[in-house]
């Protein structure tokens, strides 16, 4: 916990960052890969639309000894005709949903079924019908809910943020519909009220996560014109890094009890509305938090980034940068000269290991600004040591021939 606490604390200070924002193109390669597979499954598999959207008929009863191929003979054989769906809630209970019915035809399966499995009167079997009519309207309803939620955020974050945030909120929400959408037609899951209901659910969820990153997002990016020391992209991934460890924490504590609900509903109590609800909140809480932190945030920095003002601030950074590399290179250039100059008397030294002293002014040097003025020291460095080894003893002069065989201090007589 010590250790997670310590990063926590280093990402909202900014000394350890991840470049989610410089790495835009590769979330929306996944994404995009993401999307496709769910418009492909929406394309040739379609929904399983329960039978609240599209009426029908359903029976549930508990029958402990039945097969699935009794119960569908018997519902088939008795006037329940057409497409029927048979299913095994538990070890003993079973649910079967037919087209609908006329009010006699749904007695008559009543009847044959509790006459079947010796079930007593035909009450002890369970009747709900629901009409075509009733599940248009529902489909309905549920349409005119999502546009209604759409249109009030896009006026609250236009008004508390500004349309460009609100742009890229829209584009992750839509991100996460689409995928969890497209996950119930690749997995065959039934779409009842229930799904829609955790639809907007999670809606709502991951677009709380967005606002909590980009309202800090506004807070770094308040003054960047003025100062115009970062770029827009920079200060928005710094925001990013600063709320990553809540987003996480957030999502985690969430999901716990979704999975567990989800484990009850599937394990259980078999299929019904908790299985709906749970499974896609479980999918569009993953999906809202992986686009709350890699996708809109992106999408908002690249819309601003097109912006001439914030345009015109990254060229000012380039522009700084690479002129102080420039001065550097100069700077390390010229100590490589005279560090040249301070060992020509020097017979056999070694040359520096940072630049030989009869190096061309092109040759490689550091990338970085502050590897070039460490380079630039050390040379300068090796030219004061060279200049210094030069010194030592003065030599005596050599003496003629003459004076070496005449003793020191005598002069020589005629």
């Amino acid at each position: 916990m010590s250790r997670l606490g310590t990063l926590t604390g280093r990402l909202y200070r900014g000394e350890v960052s991840f470049d989610f924002v410089g790495r835009q193109r590769l979330w929306y390669k996944i994404s995009g890969a993401i999307l496709l597979i769910a418009i492909a499954a929406l394309i040739f598999r379609g929904l399983d639309y329960s039978v609240d959207f599209k009426g029908g008929v359903v029976y549930q009863f508990t029958a402990p000894g039945a097969t699935q191929a009794q119960v569908t003979s018997t519902v088939a054989s008795s006037g329940g005709g057409g497409t029927l769906t048979v299913q095994r809630t538990n070890a003993s209970s079973w649910r079967v949903v037919t087209p609908v019915l006329s009010q006699k035809a749904e007695y008559a399966v009543q009847s044959a079924i509790a006459s079947k499995f010796h079930l007593g009167k035909p009450g002890n079997v369970s009747l709900q019908s629901v009409g075509a009519t009733w599940g248009s309207q529902i489909s309905q309803k549920a349409l005119e809910a999502l546009i209604a939620f759409l249109i009030v955020i896009v006026l609250y974050l236009s008004i508390a943020f500004e349309w460009r945030m609100a742009t890229a909120a829209l584009i992750a929400l839509a991100h996460d519909i689409v995928i969890t959408i497209g996950v119930y037609a690749l997995a065959g899951f039934e779409v009842s009220p229930a799904s829609v209901i955790g639809l907007l659910t999670i809606l709502g969820y991951s677009l709380y996560d967005t606002v909590v990153v980009f309202d800090k997002v506004r807070e770094n990016t308040a003054g960047l014109l003025a100062t115009r020391r970062t770029g827009y992209s920079d200060a928005a991934n710094l925001a990013l890094n600063q709320t990553l460890v809540r987003s996480i924490n957030t999502s985690l504590i969430a999901l716990l009890p979704v999975v567990s609900i989800l484990a009850v509903s599937v394990f259980l109590l078999g299929n019904g509305e908790l299985k709906d609800l749970s499974l896609v909140l479980f999918v569009g809480m993953l999906s809202g938090t992986y686009s709350s932190i890699c996708i809109a945030t992106p999408v908002l920095a690249d819309l601003k980034e097109r912006q001439p003002e914030y345009r015109q601030l990254r060229k000012q950074i380039a522009q700084r940068a690479g002129s102080a590399k420039r001065q550097a290179k100069a700077a390390m250039v010229s100590a490589a000269g005279t560090a040249g100059s301070g060992q020509a008397g020097q017979s056999g030294a070694a040359q520096p290991d940072a630049l030989p002293a009869d190096a061309p002014p092109d040759a490689e040097l550091p990338e970085d600004i502050d590897g070039a003025e460490t380079a630039a020291a050390a040379v300068a460095a090796g030219a004061g040591s060279g200049a210094r080894r030069t010194s030592g003893p003065r030599q005596q002069p050599r003496r003629s021939g003459s004076s070496r065989g005449r003793p020191s201090g005598k002069k020589r007589r005629r």
